[in-house]
């Protein structure tokens, strides 16, 4: 199970994020990227969060911890923002967050290379989870202390928008033409072969225990959480076997993926010719 914390001070929001999450102090000292329960985008967004942000760490993902958080809506009283105080205010009980890296970068290509085995790593375990925002236009990765994390995994398993969908989400294929990691000639073969075998039902089972139950309840077509959890045991179950050999590397669409300033350009060109 995750561990617990409680909210002791909001201290902003990260406007970045379509949700608002924001940035919060808590009394293990300390402090989260929160996700809420009173966002626009709902629980699901909270469960995919979990079972792919876990998934990836048993994987060997470097995902920020991830802790449950108890929200006291009354920490937002001195917030000037009105929108920030709704959203507090809808948000009171369990919540989710992020372990905060100080200092870390956003992902840019043109800046940090990844090698074709990292690449394929990612791409592959993107394929599985049906992540629709690791793209250029959107990377959800970050650079810290030299190294790759992955973040925000909300827009991911479409499927449990929908299950009644379940069946052919198993085997819906994953374009990866627009990944942020398509340029890097991802080794997606090498990946399947590494990771596939590792998503076992037991491990499947473990990270999806991890869900609050309340999260899971009510859910239309299912007797309770644990029917919920089994389903999604089985359709990641089932797309790990066979997911490597329908993801497509296409002709990116759009234009070039980085807005890095020229600085940067020149010295990453200047470098890569030396």
């Amino acid at each position: 199970m995750l561990s617990e914390v409680t909210a002791i001070r909001y201290v902003t929001p990260l406007r970045e994020g379509g949700s608002l999450p924001g940035i919060v102090e808590a009394d293990d000292l300390g402090t989260y990227v929160m996700k809420f329960t009173g966002a626009g985008q709902g629980r699901k967004t909270l469960v995919a969060e979990v079972v792919c942000g876990q998934l990836g760490r048993r994987l060997g993902f470097r995902v920020p911890d991830l802790v449950r958080i108890q929200l006291d809506p009354v920490i937002g009283l001195s917030e000037p923002d009105q929108e920030v105080q709704e959203l507090l205010k809808a948000s009171g009980g369990l919540n989710l967050g992020m372990d905060y890296l100080p200092g870390s970068l956003g992902f840019d290509p043109l800046a940090f290379a990844v090698s074709a085995e990292e690449a394929g790593r990612v791409v592959w375990f993107d394929a599985l989870i049906g992540n629709v925002d690791r793209s250029w236009r959107n990377p959800n990765m970050l650079v810290w202390h030299g190294q790759l994390w992955l973040i925000d995994h909300g827009a991911t398993m479409i499927w449990h928008h929908g299950w009644r969908g379940l069946e052919a989400a198993a085997g819906k294929p994953y374009d990866a033409s627009d990944h942020v990691l398509a340029s890097f000639a991802p080794d997606v073969a090498a990946a399947a072969e590494a990771l596939a075998p590792r998503i076992t039902e037991e491990l499947l089972t473990e990270v999806v225990a991890d869900v609050p139950d309340e999260w899971l309840t009510d859910e239309p077509g299912f007797d309770g959480p644990d029917a919920v959890r089994r389903a999604y045991v089985e359709v990641l179950l089932e797309r790990a076997a066979t997911v490597g050999a329908r993801i497509t590397l296409g002709e990116r669409t759009g234009e070039e993926p980085s807005k890095a300033p020229e600085w940067l350009r020149v010295w990453v060109e200047g470098k890569a010719a030396r």
